[in-house]
């Protein structure tokens, strides 16, 4: 009885599956939607496309499968809307086409569609051209022709179409225009083309950007900054500071004294910049017997002996000569003018000497022509003439250092002269004894009187017989040191005579007079760092008196015992030397007293006072009076951050010092008070992109040369917390096998965040979410310091096949910032599921048996072994496999269908009952199986069941089975009435006597499961088998094909209609391709 009511229930849900499989049918929708955009954007309506009610949507279970390991398209089954559920990056999904397209697969449930789904992905404008270099650097020469070409990089844009690099532009410039060439698709070149020609010396380096830009709306660009460095050619020539240079020299100045420093300029760079210096040698006049230039420094100094008498100037050229090739020079002019010493005493000269000259010359007669010269030049220069003691004649000025000599008394040839010799310290009134005149005469014709020639000194005292002179005023050997008197005897005869007599009177010297100085105060200069043994001056003093005391000897009266070292004085010549170090900025003038002593000791003093003339030889010193370091990196621009003061010991212009920064760094100088300088940020400062700057001042003088110094100030930028962890990618996938060990890793993410310490410091937690209805953090945990993601549990596939989480990375600063990351977890299958087997399936100790009728032909569908796998993928490919059976050679099964079809027509010699023995098998690894038997009556008569040795009987039950026979009956009746009927409509339809079905019985749709699809046999079983079709995640594809009629491969209850072979039509061999199960396909 259970098999009867098994039997008639398996054709009514045949029937009924068979209907709703040839209503259905499958599509291919096409749908269009941009990149990026937002999750939850609609794509298109599927309940609308694929005309389903949006309340079956549940109930028929709509879900969409993709083969990616990422899914972008989900379904939403309340509005039937496909809708957008990750971010879709199209040059991600088609990195290198141009069309771009994701397949996917909507399946429906009960009964089971597959429907194919083109989304296609057009592009938007989301990426800007790019370079592959930030920079391009080209070293171009100065003299490079116009017209000359450099190659550029092309930019690259992933975008395809009118978003793709559609133009380049080069920024504005003097010198270059920018080509591009188009040979084709992915053929452009793009290439700078010199326009005027280049001047390093006006502009050494050229800075360019080359920007791309696409096709979009708006369009997007990208830029590469060009560099080109001008390389120098020798095209300029040096250039003098000064076309005419002038300069003094003391005559007699030593050796090494520097004269003055010539200066040229090189506008080019490298050799062709390097100077040499040097002298032209012109006329008979060679410098370089006077002179010496440094080649390298153009500094002349002394190297002869410069003397004023024989040239007052010197007129020289000099050369500055570049070391380029070939090598371009220019020339200078040098005026040195040289000052003059009184270092030459005057020079008389006799010209017309009239001797003898006759003793009665009348006064004012001319006697001789003096010449009086000096090769010294301006007061130097200047004489004056006159004659010493007392004699008959004198000097007259004619023209400048020209005189006469002139007869100014009686000349007497006779005359003797009586020799005196006084001291001059002899005191007034002391007398002199003279001898007396003698006269041959006597009486009133001797000697009567004496007259004495009037003179300051003396006085004549005549006694009896006694003739004296006596000194009336005390003699000064340093005024006259001899002198001539005449003394004149007259006797009383008449006429009167008289004899004249000269006395000589010859001062002698007495230490009376001590030195004296030629100057009160001598002054002088001297430069700073002169060379030992300069000459700096030379003072003089004279002693009136002669000899021993006459002798004058020099030194330092008063100096200090710094002093002492600097200088010297010559003991005899006065000469003040330089013995020491000169330094203007220890000591800018130094002051002494010299001291003149002669023989006896007389002393006297005078000042000397020497000022130091600056000499730029001392650099700048930069001090650091105040620093803010470290600087918090958002200090507003204009922030004070450090205070400078810069000193120069040098005066004047030497001492002037102007102060730069580098150009590279955010901050500049800006002066305060005198010398002081305030370090101050001109820009937003960033840690992460430079953390510490090394700042170089450098200060230069007004010198020539200028002298420069250099300090560096390291400068470090404190962090504040202004960037937020980021992942290094914009979300997560983590695949994980079923039945893994709870603890076992899942994946690892990082956020890196480029502040500083704690602000840097990234902690990784779990944003709480669901999964499932449970908290996210009982499947999941997430590694604080490492972001390595763990599992909690154990998953399973068939329960839960992906989930996302949501990862935060939170900094430790104040106030900390964070960041999100979506996690998804992909649970990956293992064949831990045996196949279940649905059909046959024993109930109880009853067993399934199907009829086979003995008419059946080789190839005929028998029955149809039906299992499922909860696995996916490849762990649920079933394959069936007759292990056993009464016969072998009488039936084979499907590998993959499992359809049970005799391979031979039956015999008469065959068992009448057939028992099989059908293994079930999966493609996991490894494979898992299961059996079940199949039993299979053959009979003449559908009707006839025979019995079953092991079917049980229980007589307690016997009533119960009376009532399900009685019941079976009529329902059969019921059901053959029904066929009969539609089958008598079908054959008046079209003309030829066809069944609905091989079986006995019908079964309305109706009383069928919403999800049984009807397959048809080609054999001659007179039963149709209903399945249950599932389809995995994994499957590709589920298209079914069925004939149009139901009942083309019927066998013909009385089995005297033949079919043709067209009339067999297998349901199954169109299939479009084969279904990847699932759970399996059920009946």
């Amino acid at each position: 009885v259970e098999i009867l009511i098994y039997f008639l229930i398996t054709i009514w849900i045949r029937i009924v599956s068979l209907l709703c499989l040839c209503r259905g049918s499958t599509a291919q929708l096409s749908f269009s939607v941009s990149e990026e955009v937002d999750k939850g954007t609609v794509v298109g309506n599927l309940a609308k496309d694929l005309q389903i009610n949006v309340q079956e949507l549940e109930k028929r279970d709509l879900r969409i499968v993709t083969g990616n390991s990422r899914k972008y398209f989900d379904v939403d089954l309340k509005t039937g809307a496909l809708y957008v559920c990750d971010r879709i990056d199209r040059e991600e999904l088609c990195p290198n086409t141009v069309k771009c397209s994701v397949n996917i697969e909507a399946i429906l449930s009960h009964p089971m569609h597959l429907h194919r789904i083109e989304v296609q992905i057009t592009d938007i404008n989301d990426n800007a051209p790019s370079f592959r270099e930030r920079e391009k650097t080209f070293n171009i020469s100065e003299s490079s022709l116009t017209g000359e070409r450099y190659l550029l990089p092309m930019a690259n844009d992933a975008d395809t179409g009118s978003n793709s690099v559609k133009s380049y532009k080069l920024s504005p410039n003097d010198y270059f225009s920018l080509d591009v060439q188009s040979g084709g698709q992915h053929s452009e070149s793009a290439e700078l083309v010199l326009q005027k020609s280049l001047d390093r010396e006006k502009q050494s380096v050229i800075h360019l950007t080359l920007t791309a830009l696409d096709g979009g709306k708006p369009a997007r660009s990208g830029t590469l900054k060009i560099t080109v460095y001008v390389m120098d050619i020798n095209d300029n020539s040096p250039v003098f500071s000064q076309s005419l240079y002038k300069a003094q020299v003391i005559e007699n100045a030593p050796f090494q004294t520097s004269i003055l420093t010539v200066s040229a300029t090189d506008l080019d760079e490298g050799l062709n910049s390097q100077i040499e210096y040097s002298f032209i040698e012109r006329g008979n006049f060679n410098p370089e017997a006077l002179f010496f230039i440094n080649p390298d420094t153009g500094e002349i100094t002394v190297t002869g002996k410069v003397d004023y008498e024989d040239s007052t100037a010197y007129d020289i050229r000099v050369q500055a000569r570049d070391k380029g090739t070939p090598s371009r020079s220019a020339h200078g002019k040098v005026l040195v003018e040289v000052i003059d010493v009184n270092d030459n005493v005057p020079e008389i000269i006799i010209t017309s000497l009239m001797s003898p000259v006759k003793e009665d010359a009348d006064i004012g007669t001319v006697v001789a022509l003096v010449t009086v010269t000096d090769k010294d030049g301006g007061n130097n220069g200047l004489t004056s003439a006159k004659i010493l003691g007392l004699v008959p004649f004198k000097l007259k000025l004619n023209y400048k250092n020209y005189y006469s000599l002139i007869v100014n008394g009686p000349l007497d040839r006779e005359n003797k002269i009586i020799e005196m010799e006084i001291r001059e310290s002899a005191e007034k009134g002391n007398r002199f004894s003279i001898e007396e005149a003698h006269d041959a005469d006597i009486g009133q014709n001797a000697v009567q009187r004496y007259i004495l020639q009037k003179n300051e000194n003396f006085i004549l005292s005549v006694d009896s017989n006694k003739v004296e002179l006596v000194l009336d005023n005390k003699l000064d050997r340093e005024k006259q040191k001899e002198m001539n008197l005449l003394l004149t005897a007259l006797d009383g005869g008449s006429p009167q005579r008289s004899g004249t007599v000269v006395i000589h009177v010859t001062v002698l010297d007495a230490n009376d007079n001590a030195p004296v100085f030629s100057q009160a105060v001598y002054k002088a200069s001297l430069p700073e760092n002169s060379p030992p043994e300069t000459v700096v001056i030379k003072v003089s003093a004279t002693d009136a008196d002669e000899g021993v005391n006459g002798d004058v000897t020099y030194d330092f009266g008063h100096i200090s015992d710094d002093d002492v070292n600097v200088f010297s004085i010559d003991p005899k010549t006065g000469e003040i030397k330089v013995t020491g170090v000169i330094d203007f900025e220890e000591t800018s003038s130094f002051e002494s007293r010299v001291r003149a002593k002669d023989g006896l000791g007389l002393t006297s003093y005078a000042k000397v006072i020497i000022d130091v003339t600056d000499i730029n030889d001392n650099a700048p010193v930069i001090y650091l009076k105040s620093l803010s370091n470290p600087v918090p990196e958002n200090v507003s621009p204009g922030t004070e951050v450090g205070i400078i003061n810069v000193q120069d010991r040098d005066s004047e212009k030497n001492g002037q010092v102007r102060c730069s920064i580098q150009q590279n760094v955010p901050f500049k100088l800006v002066p305060s008070i005198k010398n002081y300088y305030s370090v101050v940020s001109t820009g937003q400062l960033d840690r992460e992109l430079v953390s510490d700057y090394n700042i170089t001042i450098t200060a230069t003088d007004e010198g020539s040369p200028p002298l420069s110094s250099s300090k560096s100030v390291q400068l470090s930028v404190a962090d504040i917390n202004d960037n937020p962890p980021v992942f290094e990618e914009q979300s997560y996938s983590a695949y994980v096998s079923e039945n893994n060990k709870a603890g076992s890793t899942l994946c690892s993410v990082t956020a890196r965040d480029p502040d500083w310490r704690q602000n840097g410091t990234v902690v990784y937690s779990l944003l709480a979410g669901e999964v499932n209805g449970a908290p996210v953090s009982s499947y999941v945990s997430v590694n604080g310091d490492t972001g390595v993601i763990h599992a909690v549990r154990s998953f399973d596939y068939e329960q839960l096949r992906s989930f996302k989480v949501q990862v935060m990375a939170r900094d430790n600063g104040s106030p900390p910032l964070s960041s999100n990351v979506t996690v998804s977890v992909f649970i990956s299958d293992v064949n831990d599921n045996c196949p279940q087997i649905l059909y046959p399936a024993p109930e109880g100790n009853s067993f399934m048996t199907e009829l086979v009728p003995k008419a059946a032909h080789g190839g005929s569908l028998v029955s149809k072994v039906i299992a499922v796998d909860a696995d996916s993928g490849q762990n649920a490919w079933l394959s069936y496999h007759i292990v056993k059976s009464t016969d072998p050679g009488l039936f084979t099964i499907g590998v993959h269908s499992g359809e049970i079809r005799t391979q031979r027509d039956i015999s008469e010699s065959d068992s009448m009952k057939q028992n099989l023995i059908v293994a079930v098998k999966d493609n996991g690894q490894p494979s898992l199986s299961a059996t079940c038997s199949m039993y299979l009556l053959i009979s003449d008569n559908l009707a006839e069941v025979p019995e079953l040795k092991d079917m049980s009987y229980d007589e307690k039950n016997s009533k119960l089975t009376l009532y399900l026979i009685i019941a079976l009956v009529c329902v059969s009746t019921f059901f053959l009435t029904f066929i009969i009927i539609i089958l008598g409509v079908r054959f008046c339809r079209r003309r030829k006597p066809r069944l609905l079905f091989d079986g006995a019985v019908a079964i309305p749709s109706a009383y069928l499961p919403p999800n049984y699809a009807d397959v048809d046999g080609t054999g001659t079983l007179r039963s149709t088998y209903n399945y249950d079709a599932y389809l995995t995640t994994g499957s590709r594809t589920s298209d079914f094909k069925f004939v149009t009629s139901y009942n083309d491969n019927t066998l013909p209850a009385d089995q005297t209609l033949r079919k043709s072979p067209s009339d067999f039509v297998d349901p199954f061999e169109d299939m479009g391709a084969s279904v990847e199960v699932g759970g399996g396909l059920n009946v």
